[in-house]
């Protein structure tokens, strides 16, 4: 079944105006992360990456997750755009959130930016925040893309997208 994209309104965006192969822009706004009731990450340089029907992923620099303990995985999977994804567990406040970040250490060379930069799935931790806005995760277990007020869908990874 071929999705039919819900029009934005105001100050929106669709996920359906996002190209493929997807693009990487720099953000000015505020990324909050909180794991075990800790601020693990507060910046304002994040960069973030758009494609056809995902909403956005949010990446930080590595640097910027403080009063986390970030480990190093084995798991990993390709992204046919950006390369080999490595993911990494992380730990603050006595919680141990396993695989609920990823990071490109040699991204194609497209999105070199990305190297040293995370992303985290929102559904893994307790909150993620972009500006004053609590993030809801992507749907399903695969895609971590960070659903806003300000992003229209439907979004893959809802039940029925698999063949999309």
């Amino acid at each position: 079944m071929r999705p039919r994209p819900i029009p934005p309104g105001p100050g929106q965006e669709s996920v359906w105006d996002y190209p493929r192969p997807p693009r990487l822009e720099r953000v000015a706004r505020r990324v909050r992360i909180v794991l075990g009731g800790v601020t693990i990450v507060d910046t304002g340089e994040a960069l973030r990456v758009v494609e056809t029907s995902h909403p956005p992923v949010y990446y930080v620099p590595r640097s910027a997750f403080a009063g986390a303990q970030l480990v190093d995985g084995e798991r990993t999977t390709v992204c046919e755009y950006k390369g080999r994804a490595s993911y990494v567990t992380l730990a603050a406040g006595g919680r141990t959130a396993h695989d609920a970040a990823w990071t490109y250490v040699e991204p194609a060379s497209p999105y070199a930016a990305l190297a040293g930069h995370l992303a985290v799935y929102p559904g893994r931790v307790d909150a993620c925040f972009l500006s004053e806005e609590r993030v809801r995760p992507q749907g399903g277990d695969f895609y971590g893309g960070w659903v806003t007020d300000d992003v229209v869908g439907p979004f893959k990874g809802d039940p029925g997208t698999w063949g999309w």
